[in-house]
C-alpha cells in the first residue's frame, strides 16, 4: 500500500490542492488517511513494530518504555516483561562513548545502536532518540530511512540547537519555530515517501518550556502536530497541573513525559501519568543509572577483597547467558540440524 504524502503546505497552496483523503481536512495541517488512528483500534497486536507502537496509542492504557542502553539493558527490560523500549540519547551516549550527553554522539551510534536493541525481539516497539536530526532537512531525511530500516518503530526530533545538551540539563538553546518544524516537516516526507509505506511513528519534542516558557512551548508542539508529528513531547514539566494543562491542550494528540529521578520533571508513577492524560511515559536513565550503581559496587568489592564472589550472587557463565537468549540459541541449532551445542 502507497503512503498518502500529505506534506504540510501553506494555507493558500492547500486551498487551491486537491483533497488528500476523503476525510475533511484543514487547510495547512497534514493528514494521512492510511495512518488514522482510528485504523489500528481493532485486531490482533501486529509483529510489526511500528505498526504495533500504533495500535498501543490507538488503545486504552499508557504506554511505559524503560530506557535502555545496550543489550543487556533490552533483555533486562523484556525480561521483566516490558511491551515498548526507549532508547535514550544520553544513555546511548554513554554507554557506547563513556560520554556525557552533549551532541557527541552521531548519527551512526543512534543507529546501530537501535537496530541491535530492535533485532533481540522485532515485534517489541523502540522508540529511538533522534536529538536534532543530525542536521538540516536532508539530514533529518537520512535519519529516518536510516532509523526506518534498523527496525526503530518512532523517534523524536526536539527544537534544541545542534550543539545540544541532556533536556534536564541547565543552559539548554533552542532554534527558531519554523527551524523546528522544518525539522519536524522533513522527517514526515521522508517517512511517507519510503516505498510501500511504512507505520514508523514521528514524535516532536520542545525544550522551550525552560528557555522561552510553556506558553511557547505548547505553541511549538501545536504546530509540530499540524505538521504531522504523530506524537506530542514536552520537556521538563515541572508540575503534575502543567502536564494535565499540556495534555488537554494538545488533545487528542497523544503526549509523551519524560521521568528521569532528580531531573525537572516530578518522578511520576506510570499510574499517574496515565491519570493526567500521558499516553507514552519513558524512564530515560532507569537502566543507566542503575548499572553505574551496580558496577561501582561491584568494582569496589573486588578491589576490596580481591573476588567477585559476593557480587556474582549465585549467576554462573550459563545462567547470564540464559538471560541473553542462550536458550533460544540453542533451540535454533537444534531445529536446523546443527550439533555444535547438544551441550552446554
Amino acid at each position: 500500500m502507497s503512503p498518502a504524502p500529505d506534506y504540510f503546505t501553506p494555507a493558500a497552496e492547500a486551498a487551491a490542492a486537491p483533497a488528500p483523503t476523503a476525510e475533511p481536512s484543514t487547510p495547512g495541517v497534514y493528514y494521512n488517511a492510511r495512518l488514522d488512528p482510528k485504523n489500528y483500534l481493532e485486531g490482533p497486536l501486529s509483529p510489526n513494530a511500528a505498526t504495533r507502537l500504533r495500535q498501543m496509542l490507538a488503545r486504552p492504557g499508557i504506554v511505559i518504555a524503560p530506557g535502555i542502553c545496550d543489550g543487556i539493558s533490552a533483555r533486562c527490560a523484556i525480561e521483566a516483561g516490558f511491551e515498548c523500549l526507549y532508547q535514550s540519547g544520553a544513555a546511548t551516549t554513554a554507554s557506547r562513548l563513556g560520554q556525557p550527553d552533549l551532541a557527541i554522539a552521531t548519527l551512526n551510534d543512534f543507529t546501530e545502536a537501535g537496530q541491535m536493541v530492535a533485532s533481540i525481539d522485532p515485534t517489541i516497539p523502540v522508540i529511538a532518540d533522534a536529538d536534532t536530526g543530525f542536521g538540516g532537512p536532508a539530514n533529518v531525511a537520512r535519519t529516518v530511512k536510516q532509523y526506518v530500516g534498523a527496525g526503530i518503530a518512532g523517534l523524536h526530533i526536539e527544537d534544541q540547537v545542534q550543539t545540544k545538551r541532556c533536556g534536564h540539563l541547565m543552559g539548554k538553546q533552542v532554534v527558531s519555530r519554523e527551524e523546528f518544524l522544518t525539522r519536524i516537516r522533513a522527517a514526515v516526507i521522508a517517512r511517507d515517501s519510503i516505498p510501500g509505506g511504512t507505520d514508523f511513528v514521528i514524535i516532536g519534542r520542545t525544550d522551550s518550556a525552560q528557555v522561552l516558557g510553556m506558553e511557547e512551548a505548547i505553541t511549538r508542539l501545536k504546530l509540530a502536530a499540524d505538521a504531522g508529528a504523530d506524537v506530542c513531547f514536552i520537556e521538563g514539566v515541572k508540575t503534575a497541573e502543567l502536564l494535565k494543562s499540556t495534555v488537554a491542550a494538545l488533545a487528542p494528540k497523544p503526549v509523551l513525559v519524560n521521568v528521569i529521578s532528580g531531573g525537572l520533571t516530578p518522578s511520576f508513577t506510570s499510574s499517574e501519568a496515565e491519570s493526567m492524560g500521558a499516553k507514552i511515559i519513558i524512564f530515560s536513565l532507569v537502566s543507566c543509572v542503575a548499572m553505574v550503581h551496580g558496577v561501582r559496587a561491584a568494582m569496589a568489592s573486588l578491589k576490596k577483597t580481591g573476588t567477585d564472589f559476593s557480587t556474582a550472587k549465585g549467576m554462573d557463565p550459563k545462567s547470564f547467558f540464559e538471560v541473553m537468549g542462550l536458550n533460544e540459541v540453542v533451540t535454533l541449532d537444534s531445529k536446523a540440524g546443527g550439533s555444535a551445542f547438544q551441550e552446554v
